[in-house]
């Protein structure tokens, strides 16, 4: 079995969790990590046993063994570290939001297509192997035609919120950092952008929202409701309903069961341990393509994540939110 040799780029929390993720994969190769210090990069890198450990991002692309990269800096530095990595030749997958907006979006799109190199946004919801069964449910009919769907992400931070959680330079907030997860199960059920967008917020000092509330319509009458907050705990779950019935996936941010009821019959619920931490999922699916050759990933294409970055600039605007790199 070859081994893909993997990069890191960053070294906080996420990285931690996907270095983690890597080891479950018996053809992941840990290789090489990358932060803006030595001494940090050292640090990860004994941790979890890469092989190379570099001080600066620009040394770890010119490591010719690199095959991918994995970016897991600051929401605001997505699109230029994207772009160092493509320029020089490594495959990306890209911690979400994939960049700050639609605009930047288009433009790693367009550069990953011209280059014919691999580009993903990481998100590790689509992967989870319960998602397999919802979707299987729904291409079944099980609950009919779907017309409205709820998704929610929120949780209370303990003491005072991470700065980087609560940056506007940085990209941060509610919406960017947890409500992108909402507004991507809209766009993986209904595969189309809406037609009617309404918003609500709480702001915070800083600028960003601290928690947010969302109204989708669709052609045909379809809805989804989406909130997310990141000082407040909320239900953390999913719930997808036809004429028929309803799906609930409860923790769907990291879920492991759903649950099918068709109106007149016994509910019936589905429980699929994660192997790994989850991150796993998402880098083999990554690892699958490369070997495959392909240069998108049919789970989350490159125009799903136009399509989310789309509706999350829309919502933004309603929101007042703009950030400093935007002026």
């Amino acid at each position: 079995m070859r081994k893909i040799k993997w990069g890191i780029m960053g070294t906080g929390t996420i990285a931690n969790n996907f270095a983690r993720g890597l080891t479950f994969l018996e053809n992941a190769e840990l290789y090489a990590v990358a932060s803006r210090s030595i001494e940090t990069a050292s640090k990860f890198g004994e941790q979890y046993g890469f092989a190379k450990c570099y001080g600066s991002y620009e040394e770890m692309l010119k490591d010719k063994e690199v095959e991918v990269v994995y970016i897991a800096t600051p929401n605001s530095a997505h699109k230029e570290n994207i772009i160092m990595c493509l320029n020089n030749g490594k495959a990306v997958l890209c911690e979400k939001p994939f960049t700050l907006n639609a605009k930047e979006t288009e433009e790693v799109i367009k550069l990953a297509r011209e280059k014919k190199i691999f580009l993903m946004e990481a998100m590790w919801t689509r992967f989870f192997p319960i998602m397999k069964k919802v979707h299987e449910w729904i291409n079944e009919g099980a609950i009919g035609p779907i017309r409205m769907i709820s998704a929610d992400f929120g949780f209370r931070r303990e003491g005072n919120p991470e700065e980087r959680k609560v940056s506007l330079q940085r990209g941060a907030g509610a919406l960017m950092d947890v409500g992108i997860y909402p507004i991507s199960f809209s766009t993986w059920i209904y595969k189309k952008y809406p037609n009617s967008i309404k918003a609500v917020t709480s702001l915070l000092e800083t600028g960003v929202d601290e928690q947010s509330a969302m109204t989708f319509g669709y052609e045909g009458g379809q809805m989804a409701l989406l909130s997310c907050a990141i000082n407040t705990p909320l239900q953390n779950q999913a719930r997808i309903v036809g004429n028929k019935g309803t799906i609930v996936i409860p923790d769907f941010i990291k879920s492991t069961s759903a649950t099918l009821s068709v109106i007149g019959k016994e509910p019936i619920t589905v429980n699929i341990p994660l192997e790994g931490n989850g991150y796993n999922y998402e880098a083999a699916a990554v690892m699958e393509c490369l070997e495959k050759g392909e240069i998108e990933c049919n789970a989350i294409s490159l125009n799903d994540s136009l399509s989310i970055m789309k509706t999350m600039d829309e919502v933004r605007k309603q929101l007042e939110i703009t950030f400093p790199s935007e002026l």
